[in-house]
């Protein structure tokens, strides 16, 4: 869509949306959908594609554990990074082993571990076995009392932490940790579509790998225009023009309001590491066609197989996707990937090359 911005892009998407699960399943989405910034989607719910069918969000203890003695969570604050709780009401019920199960559960996700209080159906006596906790020991009764009143701790209860000096670790973990005691307990609603924009994502990402700051999402979005002066001098900071439309947890389209400059397109390059040779070697055609003046654009773009799984109330993009692959990366109907006879690769100009490991 051309001379628009990101709300007009939106706006009529919403219609669309609220037109076609009403056309489709006769259920009547409000509008205007909700939208939640990407800085407290991942807050919240450690996810920018959060499920908002049940609650369990995530709660910052950082500032209580900060100064403790116990460095398991100390140490990941003053290195950058944080603690963080989810507290499940009813999942000190839980069996011990079902509780040790997501303790290597969340181990798949990057954390080193999963700190945990059970709460007892006679919490808050001071009789034996009314709590039991992996970590209480470590901290003082002060600390201790002010992460049970944070999580608003009652009867029967379970507080689940993890810490992590990178907060990547403590978000995909704790996001994906407050999604499986839902499943467990029963608490996800069936029949129940909760929409959800997600805005104002990073424009930038730090990369490991590289050792640098990469594009989010890709090179050509726009930044928000209160941060622009932030390209240079602080990437981490700087917001995207770019929005996501999320339900029940997986992401429905996404899209951005693009560059149209070829001043500012030449700004993001060198905030990438370009060199103006490299910039002009690769996107050359791009910069040279925004100096005959393209208008102000964006759009979005669907997964029509997501929003189908959805439509079909299915769990599994795979039950709606023709030709799906198993586990190994082979598809079973024609057996591909497979052989290629020397012909075929010739009509393609093509050689097999084996490389040593």
């Amino acid at each position: 869509m051309s001379f628009v911005e990101e709300d007009d892009v939106i706006a009529i998407n919403e219609e669309f949306i609220q037109r076609l699960f009403k056309e489709v399943l006769d259920v009547e989405v409000l509008l205007p959908i909700k939208r939640l910034k990407w800085r407290e989607a991942m807050d919240r719910f450690g996810s920018d594609k959060p499920d908002m069918r049940f609650g369990l969000e995530l709660c910052d203890i950082s500032d209580i554990v900060k100064s403790c003695e116990f460095k398991v969570f100390s140490e990941p604050v003053a290195n950058g990074g944080s603690v963080r709780m989810i507290y499940v009401p009813d999942g000190g019920l839980m069996p011990r082993k079902q509780i040790d199960s997501l303790v290597e559960f969340v181990k798949t996700y990057g954390a080193r571990g999963l700190a945990w209080t059970k709460l007892g159906e006679n919490y808050p006596s001071n009789e034996e076995g009314s709590t039991s906790s992996s970590y209480a020991k470590f901290l003082t009764d002060e600390e201790n009392g002010a992460i049970l009143n944070r999580a608003g701790a009652k009867p029967g209860g379970l507080i689940l932490i993890i810490a992590d000096a990178k907060e990547d670790v403590v978000f995909a973990s704790l996001g994906a940790l407050r999604i499986e005691c839902a499943k467990r307990l029963g608490l996800i609603k069936e029949g129940v579509y909760e929409f959800t924009w997600i805005t104002e994502f990073p424009l930038f990402e730090y990369s490991e790998e590289d050792e640098r700051f990469v594009a989010k999402h890709h090179p050509f979005t726009a930044p928000m225009d209160e941060d622009i002066e932030l390209l240079e001098n602080d990437k981490h900071n700087c917001r995207a023009k770019a929005y996501d439309l999320v339900l029940n947890g997986s992401e429905l389209g996404g899209g951005s309001i693009r560059i149209n400059t070829p001043e500012m397109q030449k700004r993001m390059f060198k905030a990438l590491g370009f060199t103006e040779e490299k910039a002009e070697e690769q996107f050359g055609h791009l910069i040279e066609a925004f100096k005959y003046g393209a208008p102000p654009h964006g759009g979005i773009a669907y997964g029509l197989d997501r929003i189908i799984m959805h439509l079909a109330g299915l769990g599994s993009i795979r039950d709606v996707i023709a030709f799906p692959k198993v586990q190994n990366a082979s598809e079973p109907l024609t057996a591909c990937p497979d052989t290629v006879d020397e012909k075929q690769l010739s009509e393609l100009g093509l050689k097999l090359a084996t490389t040593k490991n």
